[in-house]
């Protein structure tokens, strides 16, 4: 039986200590001058200061490394539905206890076991009842998902670690392999640099020591990053898919009109099919109140009836409006909540499809049961949507002009001046209404709407309707979201029982090729 060979080579060991000879010599001799001539203590001072200074560098340029990491980390969507905050906050728990030690990236498994881990754990929210939550997902789905994960992580690997697109997997496998060879060539040095030179050892030892706790920090916090920011991808599409979110198509969703926005556009004077889904903005308020003289008033000119008899609007109906800054929008105007016209089922219903909602009350009605009600209805409607987050809410109080002193109008006010009667009883009116309907302060905003006397409209109500701008948008996007979903369900049933049919005519004539073969 053979003898195996010995793990290290005497010839390579004598290759190494000549060639290392004269370099450990050299050292050796120099800290025998810096000892001769008085010096070794200045140096061993300077060696221990600087190797202090590197230290502190080191660790400052780690933790600006992992703020840096920090904020590459992936965010919570805010177009996602008031329910995906909770199931986000557990994928966010999962990704935090990721260990690099648990999880090393030469183990091919981590990508298919974490993974998994992160989508039962977004799965377990949405479907807590099923033992296998995990299955509750289409094919499709699950391939796309991965797919866009993984687009994703290619994007952040690719932008954010140096040198990625020129080591190959194989690299990394070869780095490995050599690794430790390296390792017991280096500890031959060290043993070495000990018979020479043991007080320049020693203190490299130490530098040596400080040195690869830094790198094996920077280098942890790294291996730790890239297992967080894979589950949080994961985790990000998991919660669109197991939601009823994730469309198959590529394209916008703001792309075409929904089918409700396109029968409303069909009633207004404008015949031209839009382009891109318009905004839908619900005006909403009691009879009288100056619902159509507010959308008059933000045309600029006589788009409706002003309801100066209760009852002059009886049912919904589309405007289209476009203004500088201002996506195009449907702006609706509706029956008063407290008039014979008004239903709240489907009021409530055109609510939900709202991106925006103006509710007008009169300054000089303190009578505001009625609105509350329908206020409170509302909110109680928005809250059971668990899929769907609130139109934002914008409260218009009309008719200041008829506050105390009436015969008086000498706009602008300042609603914090106390000392003028008017801008007083304009900022308890607005108290008032705030307390009434239960709504803050700032979502209400003072107007006239009297002809002639037009005040507050163009600057401050406007301004209020652009801030709420963008997450009107969100609201659309996601009211988009399900109509794609809903009409991409009948689209691949119809594709599927085409393809379906063409299988089964076209079976006879393969099965007949396959005889014919045999």
């Amino acid at each position: 039986m053979k003898k195996p060979p010995p793990t290290i080579d005497p010839l390579r060991l004598l290759v190494v200590i000549l060639l290392l000879l004269p370099v450990l010599a050299l050292l050796g001799f120099g800290v025998l001058w810096l000892w001769q001539s008085g010096n070794l203590l200045y140096w061993l001072i300077a060696m221990v200061v600087c190797g202090v200074l590197g230290y502190g560098l080191q660790q400052l340029l780690v933790r600006q490394e992992r703020q840096l990491l920090m904020n590459m980390s992936t965010e919570p969507n805010p177009e996602w539905p008031p329910r995906a905050d909770a199931v986000w906050q557990q994928v966010e728990a999962l990704a935090a206890t990721c260990n690099p030690e648990d999880w090393p990236l030469e183990d091919g498994r981590w990508i298919s076991e974490l993974g998994q881990k992160a989508m039962e754990t977004v799965a377990h929210c949405y479907h807590p009842e099923v033992e296998k939550p995990l299955y509750e997902l289409t094919l499709p789905h699950t391939l796309l998902i991965i797919e866009r994960a993984s687009r994703e992580l290619r994007r952040d690997i690719a932008e954010k670690i140096p040198f990625s697109n020129r080591l190959t997997v194989g690299d990394l496998f070869r780095i490995q392999r050599w690794k430790a060879k390296a390792e017991r060539m280096f500890n031959v040095y060290r043993a070495g640099s000990i018979l020479i030179n043991p007080i320049n050892a020693l203190l490299s030892e130490a530098w040596r020591h400080l040195r690869e706790r830094s790198f094996d920090q920077a280098r942890h916090e790294l291996h730790r990053w890239f297992l967080r920011a894979y589950v949080c991808k994961v985790g990000y599409y998991a919660i669109d898919l197991y939601s009823g979110r994730l469309a198959l198509g590529d394209e916008d969703q703001a792309e075409s009109t929904t089918p409700e926005s396109r029968v409303d556009l069909e009633q207004t004077d404008q015949t031209a099919a839009s382009a891109a889904e318009p905004l839908r903005i619900l005006v909403l308020g009691r009879s009288n109140s100056g619902k159509s003289s507010l959308i008059n008033a933000l045309f600029g000119e006589l788009k409706t009836a002003t309801d100066v008899l209760t009852g002059t609007t009886q049912a919904l109906e589309p405007f289209v409006l476009s203004r500088e800054g201002l996506t195009q929008a449907l702006i609706f105007d509706s029956p008063g909540c407290d008039s014979s016209f008004f239903d709240s089922k489907p009021m409530l219903i055109a609510a939900g499809n709202a991106d925006l909602i103006l509710w007008v009350s009169p300054a000089n009605r303190p009578d505001r049961q009625v609105e509350r009600q329908f206020l409170d209805a509302l909110r109680t409607y928005q809250a059971a949507r668990i899929d769907r987050r609130p139109a934002p809410l914008l409260v218009v109080v009309s008719f200041i002009d008829r506050l105390r002193p009436a015969n008086e109008w000498q706009p602008p006010y300042d609603l914090t001046d106390t000392a003028n009667t008017k801008s007083a009883n304009i900022s308890a009116a607005v108290q008032a209404v705030a307390a009434d309907l239960a709504v803050s302060a700032e979502q209400i905003i003072p107007v006239s709407l009297q002809e002639g006397k037009i005040y507050n409209v163009d600057d401050t109500l406007w301004a209020a309707i652009l801030n709420h701008q963008d997450e009107a948008l969100r609201i659309r996007l996601m009211r988009c979201l399900d109509a794609k979903k809903r009409a991409e369900d009948w689209v691949m049933l119809r594709r599927q029982m085409a393809g379906a049919g063409r299988f089964l005519r076209d079976l006879p004539e393969m099965l007949g090729k396959r005889g014919d073969k045999h």
